[in-house]
């Protein structure tokens, strides 16, 4: 058997990969981001993520913080628009201490005012420092703008006169509405006997069943194409060009992942680098980027370039996706673009942080773990004729949304 699984009495479901390692991964997964705050919520899920490391019923941030750096492993954590995920990598022989650490800060913190207090004024400071790099504050931006007056659309990181107002009372609700047992995943890839791994989240991983409630999500509203100019007083003209896209569940989802990375991946052979790039010489970065969630999605192409050159650089975009949209691609060109997916893929495979991530992210969403080899087959059944018809559904010019920084 590839992967193990498990259910909890409460709702929490165990997947473990086996895996012949002296290093173990295992981690939690909760099915909570930040589109799931209300408007006076923004920034909480992060900052929640943020204050799990502060303290709990037992221990205090020093021994949180202490606990796995004294035998050199590792605490860390992130917050999505739709996850909230906490994990620790730690030799085999103290898995235990991490699951034990892991279930502790998720289950039982209990945010002392004092930490949120000088916490609330790292997460603003890293707010501003956001706000000084505009290469990365357009996509979130971008984001806000594509899915105008709805929370998927907002910064993760929330607002600053919101954060300030934040206390122990906030935070405590905020968990016990969302931290459901029934939403949670924990996820382990290590060299595990996994009647002993269930044991260990049976004395763990306790903590009371809800009355099972599907999570209420509103889907984003009706899309209206945006064209949208800030004066941002930058070096360099920042640019973003996109539309709402496929989500988690659509069948077309791996074709619409193919053809972003033919348009603009990580590959320096993406049509836009080395159109801006390789033969223009018009800019140092161009990429697109297709991000499904789980009732919506969204792609985007970000370039930055001089004042003088941006007028031209948006043409050229619009003749590669113009492009994709008349011609099929060749059956030659396809072949190409599907080993080089596919090999991205098995790279990426290999390391292991990324892999047991995917591994409870994959199993909250689906339900089940895709082999490679069953995507793979996938990506060979995609033909120039679906990713042409993908192409002419999200790059019609009329359905695109601009936002530029000058």
């Amino acid at each position: 058997m590839t992967y193990q699984t498990y259910t909890l009495p409460n709702g929490i479901q165990i997947i473990h990969k086996p895996d012949v390692s002296a290093v173990t991964y295992c981690g939690m997964v909760i099915n909570t981001g930040s589109r799931d705050e209300t408007e006076d919520e923004q920034g909480m899920a992060h900052f929640i993520e943020h204050m799990l490391f502060k303290g709990t019923e037992k221990r205090r941030s020093g021994h949180i913080i202490n606990r796995l750096e004294h035998v050199g492993g590792e605490l860390n954590a992130y917050t999505s628009k739709e996850e909230t995920v906490v994990y620790a990598i730690v030799l085999n022989e103290y898995f235990e201490r991490a699951m034990e650490l892991v279930s502790d800060i998720v289950l039982h913190s209990n945010f002392p005012q004092k930490e949120i207090d000088k916490e609330v004024v790292i997460i603003i400071d890293e707010i501003q420092s956001y706000n000084d790099s505009p290469s990365e504050l357009i996509f979130d931006d971008f984001e806000e703008l594509l899915f105008a007056n709805h929370p998927i659309g907002h910064n993760i990181l929330g607002k600053a006169e919101l954060l300030e107002k934040y206390s122990t009372d906030d935070a405590v609700r905020f968990v016990q509405k969302q931290y459901k047992p029934e939403e949670m995943v924990f996820f382990v890839l290590g060299d595990l006997n996994f009647k002993q791994l269930i044991r260990l989240c049976e004395k763990y991983l306790q903590l009371e069943s809800t009355e099972l409630k599907p999570k209420e999500r509103n889907s984003p509203t009706t899309y209206l194409p945006v064209r949208k100019e800030i004066d941002k007083n930058t070096h360099q003209v920042h640019f973003m060009v996109g539309n709402r896209a496929y989500n988690l569940y659509h069948p077309d989802r791996l074709g619409m992942y193919l053809l972003n990375n033919i348009l603009g991946g990580p590959g320096m052979n993406s049509l836009l680098n080395l159109s801006l790039r390789e033969k223009h010489g018009l800019v140092y970065n161009v990429e697109s980027n297709y991000q499904p969630f789980t009732d919506c999605g969204m792609w985007s192409v970000y370039f930055g370039c001089d004042t003088e050159n941006a007028a031209r650089c948006e043409q050229l975009v619009y003749a590669e996706l113009q492009k994709l949209r008349e011609q099929p691609l060749s059956e030659n060109a396809l072949k190409k673009y599907k080993l080089q997916l596919m090999g991205q893929m098995a790279i990426s495979s290999e390391n292991k942080e990324n892999f047991s991530l995917s591994l409870g992210k994959s199993f909250l969403r689906y339900g089940k773990i895709e082999e490679l080899d069953s995507v793979k087959l996938q990506i060979e059944a995609i033909t120039a004729g679906k990713l042409q018809e993908i192409a002419n559904e999200m790059f019609q010019p009329a359905d695109l949304s601009v936002l530029i920084y000058r």
